[in-house]
């Protein structure tokens, strides 16, 4: 036979003569109480202050978002109007630029057409002084040509005449000098070259004429005879030659030169006499003069 379940014994405590755990626990109940309520109001206010920074914060968040936004659109402005300013004078540049190289251009091509001209001038000039020099030469060719066939008539004609010349012998020396009778002949015997010649016309006077370096006085004159005479001074010595004719060498010496010059009267006219006096061209003392 089953036995039955034991029922639990419970001790009921005797009654103390205080009951003194009621009034704490009525005491810690009101302090939990107290302090649930004291928490809520810290928590209430918790929630608030941090509902007021939040939104605080979040004000000033998008305060400084607008402001960065803002400042970033005037940055974005300043710097699209800085782009533009730069593009302008870019523009600028560019259409001085092209303008001044336009106007270099033109210019260049002004300078480049004024070479060509110059240069088209200078050869033209230089074709012109080449025709001119060889037009020149040309005629230096043939005035040469001419002037040498002249020369050459010359030296015929001259020969000729020489070999026509008078020839006398010196009243001083055997040598048989040339005479000149006339202009023409006169002229040979310069372009022989062999004397010098000075020309003279002596009228009649008391005072003598230089000829030369000698001084010639005429003393007389005889036109139907063709005879004359006249005095020469020479080397502080005068000397007269009486009656001498047309053509006639008249000899004498001077301390100048070793051989004698010659006086040639080639006309006679009333009180007037016209000849010439040939002197050595190399001009040495004679010994002893």
């Amino acid at each position: 036979m089953s036995s039955s379940p034991q029922q639990p014994t419970y001790i009921i405590p005797p009654p103390s003569g205080a009951n003194w755990k009621t009034p704490v626990l009525i005491g810690a109940l009101a302090l939990l109480a107290a302090a649930n309520i004291f928490l809520y109001v810290q928590l209430d206010r918790m929630k608030t202050d941090s509902r007021s920074e939040f939104a605080k914060l979040s004000a000033d968040l998008n305060g400084a978002m607008e402001k960065m936004r803002i400042d970033s659109s005037e940055e974005v402005q300043r710097s699209r109007r800085s782009v533009q300013e730069l593009q302008t004078r870019l523009a600028q540049q560019r259409r001085a630029a092209e303008a001044a190289v336009g106007q270099a251009k033109i210019e260049a091509e002004k300078k480049v057409q004024s070479l060509q001209d110059k240069v088209s001038q200078e050869q033209a000039a230089q074709q012109l002084a080449i025709a001119s020099v060889k037009q020149t030469a040309d005629t230096a060719t043939t005035q040469i040509s001419n002037v040498s066939t002249d020369l050459g008539n010359t030296k015929t004609q001259l020969e000729q005449t020489v070999a026509n010349l008078k020839r006398a012998t010196g009243e001083l020396d055997d040598h048989a000098s040339l005479i000149a009778t006339n202009g023409k002949e006169l002229q040979a015997l310069r372009e022989l070259g062999e004397r010098n010649y000075a020309e003279f016309t002596i009228t009649k006077s008391k005072k003598p004429t230089r000829v030369g370096d000698v001084m010639v006085e005429l003393k007389k004159v005889d036109v139907k005879r063709n005879r004359f005479t006249i005095a020469i001074t020479a080397d502080d010595k005068t000397v007269e030659k009486k009656d001498r004719g047309v053509n006639e060498p008249i000899q004498f010496y001077t301390s100048k030169a070793r051989q004698p010059e010659e006086l040639v009267v080639n006309q006679i006219r009333k009180d007037t006499i016209v000849g010439y006096l040939a002197t050595p061209k190399v001009q040495t003392g004679r010994v002893g003069s």
